[in-house]
C-alpha cells in the first residue's frame, strides 16, 4: 500500500476512535465566520461530527465529506436533530467524488491540518470549484514568529502521533500554486492560526496563473 494511503488509513482510525469517545465541541467563533461567507452549492470538506452545521446560512445547500465514517454517523444525527436537509458522506479529500467546477463554496475549517497530502486537497477543491466561487478555509498553520514556531516544531511529533496533527502547514502556498486569488488572508494566536477567503478566477484567468 503507497505511503499515503497508509497514512490516510492511520488517520481514519484516528478520527474514529475521537469521533466515538469526544464529547460536543463548544462554539468557535472563527468557524462561525467562515461559515457565514459560505454562499451556494456548498462543500464542507473533514466535516467531521459536524459542529459546523448550525453555522451555516440557510439559503446554503450544504455537502459535507469525511474520512470517518463514524464521525458522518455523528454528523448526520446532528443535522436531522437540528432539521437540516444536507448531504453528508464518507470520502477521501484527495480523490473527491464530485465533477469538475461543481460547487460555489469549498470550506476547510480545522482539516487541511490533518489531510495527509494537503496539497492534493487543495487541487482538488480547486477542481469542484466554479469559475467565481470561493475557497474559505481556517488552519493551524506555521507561526512566522520564530520562539513560536520553534514551539510548534517541538509539539508537532506528538499531535501527528496522537491525533495526525500538523502544526507547520502553509495553506497559503497551495491556494496560490493553484491560482487562486487572495481576498482575504488574517492570522490570530502568535501567527498560529489562518483565515483565508480566495476567489477562482474563470478558466482563462486560472490558466494563465498556473
Amino acid at each position: 500500500m503507497p505511503a499515503n494511503d497508509l497514512e490516510t488509513e492511520r488517520i481514519r482510525r484516528i478520527y474514529d476512535r475521537r469521533s466515538a469517545s469526544a464529547r460536543s465541541n463548544g462554539r468557535d467563533a472563527g468557524c462561525e465566520w467562515l461559515c457565514s461567507k459560505a454562499d451556494g452549492e456548498t462543500l464542507e470538506i473533514g466535516i467531521g461530527r459536524g459542529r459546523t452545521l448550525p453555522f451555516y446560512p440557510r439559503n446554503v445547500h450544504l455537502t459535507g465529506i469525511e474520512l470517518s465514517g463514524v464521525a458522518v454517523d455523528l454528523a448526520e444525527r446532528r443535522a436531522r436533530e437540528l432539521g437540516l436537509d444536507v448531504t453528508l458522506r464518507q470520502g477521501d479529500a484527495a480523490a473527491l467524488p464530485y465533477p469538475d467546477e461543481h460547487f460555489d463554496t469549498v470550506v476547510f475549517c480545522y482539516a487541511l491540518c490533518s489531510i495527509p497530502d494537503d496539497r492534493t486537497a487543495v487541487a482538488e477543491a480547486v477542481r469542484v470549484l466554479r469559475p467565481g466561487g470561493r475557497i474559505l478555509l481556517i488552519e493551524h498553520v506555521r507561526s512566522p514568529n520564530r520562539l513560536v514556531r520553534t514551539i510548534e516544531r517541538l509539539i508537532e511529533p506528538i499531535a501527528l502521533r496522537r491525533m495526525g496533527d500538523h502544526l507547520l502547514r502553509e495553506p497559503l502556498d497551495h491556494v496560490l500554486a493553484e491560482g487562486l486569488e487572495v481576498e482575504t488572508l488574517e492570522r490570530s494566536w502568535f501567527g498560529m492560526v489562518e483565515r483565508l477567503v480566495a476567489l477562482k478566477p474563470d478558466s482563462e484567468e486560472l490558466a494563465e496563473a498556473v
